[in-house]
């Protein structure tokens, strides 16, 4: 099938974030090339990739993207002002996510936690295995913010613990809160798609009789449990604060995430008259734990 590549030319310092941020904005992969067009393939913050003084960075997309709605998207995740210098050309039917996914290996996300394709052989017990294959719905373990989610889950007891994930995508983060022991999840998204393939992912790693996945409409009324994840963006964070506020049981956690660590104070804001705030960075990326307040405490 033929791909969209959207080309922005950035400059050594901004490649981590502005990768960052083409993968959270739905780029299937991220090739950097060189003056001579040398491409090397790979997530952000990948220790073997060369970087070179004035980079392009090439996002692969789906054809169908709309290249100018996704570089303002981006831009506005970086929240800068300037924007981006971009081109966009379709690249012809080859295998280049083939070519990404090659350089995927089992992932440790912290604990005993590990997220491994299925095309790789597992680390042995006591590792506790998250299989999940990338693919269109974000959310595969190696940005920062799904991999700060994914270690606070796993340095946490989650034993008998109901799970809320609030903006599932691949389903990763309630699939790996039942593998590290919660005893059931709610997986919820507002594209039919992302509910999909975190059906498939649940069945794969054997979750599904534990995990429903559902829009926001079709959750029942008065739902919560003792962790509520929303690895989404700032902006959603803000404006869904009192709905993830009503999810979290008293003495529970709320976990945000998919905000960049200078927006972190403005999202905090908006919760802390109820929550006690732990604040954790990654690369740029910021994740609010927020345990809920007992009434006048």
């Amino acid at each position: 099938m033929p791909w969209l590549c959207v080309r922005l030319s950035v400059d050594r310092e901004r490649v981590d974030s502005v990768s960052d941020a083409l993968e959270c904005c739905g780029a299937l992969a991220v090739m950097l090339e060189d003056a001579g067009n040398e491409a090397l393939f790979g997530g952000a913050g990948d220790d073997e990739l060369r970087l070179w003084a004035h980079t392009t960075l090439c996002a692969l997309l789906p054809a169908d993207t709309e290249p100018s709605q996704f570089v303002r998207d981006v831009t506005a995740l970086l929240g800068m002002n300037t924007p981006l210098t971009w081109e966009a050309d379709r690249l012809p039917d080859q295998d280049w996510e083939r070519a990404w996914m090659d350089r995927f290996r089992p992932m440790h996300a912290g604990g005993y936690l590990w997220i491994c394709p299925s095309w790789l052989a597992p680390p042995p017990p006591p590792a506790v295995v998250v299989t999940l294959d990338p693919g269109l719905a974000f959310g595969t373990g190696t940005h920062a913010t799904t991999a700060l989610c994914l270690n606070w889950l796993a340095t946490h007891a989650l034993s008998g613990k109901e799970i809320i994930d609030f903006g599932c995508g691949s389903g990763i983060l309630a699939i790996a809160a039942l593998k590290l022991g919660a005893h059931s999840a709610w997986s919820i998204d507002t594209d039919p798609g992302a509910l999909a393939v975190t059906c498939e992912n649940a069945q794969r790693n054997e979750v599904s009789d534990r995990l429903s996945a559902v829009t926001p409409q079709s959750l029942p009324a008065g739902a919560n449990a003792d962790v509520v994840v929303a690895n989404i963006l700032a902006d959603p964070l803000i404006q869904l604060a009192p709905r993830l506020t009503g999810l979290t049981r008293t003495g529970g956690v709320l976990l945000l995430s998919g905000m960049l660590e200078q927006q972190s104070a403005e999202v905090e804001r908006h919760y802390s008259a109820e929550f006690a705030v732990e604040t954790h960075v990654r690369d740029g990326w910021a994740l609010l734990a927020c345990r809920r307040l007992a009434l006048g405490t």
